[in-house]
């Protein structure tokens, strides 16, 4: 029976949750970044690759060809390496617009009080 997962699609999923754009990718596995395009173009990929894939990206090369979404998730929260400490942390974002706009009022309020002075 084939294999009817495509295999290129399951790594530009999984490269995307993890937040790491093809050229980081490709730079992980000594790849261009047209090859990486190439390969999520690709429904199979040859295991030696799709091994350095998975290596790169933090899961096993089954969470690529199955794509179990939980195992994804599991294995990308187990790893530890810098990439997974700069992933996007949207709470992080919120405080810093937060305190942008908390600035921002301050500089209000200062510039207003400014104004009323005699």
């Amino acid at each position: 029976m084939r294999n009817l997962a495509h295999i290129g699609r399951n790594i530009q999923i999984i490269r995307e949750l993890r937040g790491m754009k093809q050229e980081a990718l490709a730079s992980e596995v000594g790849l261009s970044r047209q090859m990486i395009s190439k390969l999520e173009q690709s429904e199979e990929i040859d295991e030696e690759t799709l091994k350095k894939l998975a290596t790169a990206l933090g899961v096993e090369a089954d969470a690529i060809k199955n794509l179990n979404v939980d195992k994804v998730f599991n294995n990308i929260n187990n790893f530890h390496d810098q990439s997974v400490q700069n992933l996007f942390n949207p709470i992080d974002k919120v405080v810093e617009l937060y305190e942008r706009m908390l600035k921002e009022k301050d500089q209000t309020i200062e510039a207003l009080r400014k104004e009323l002075k005699p």
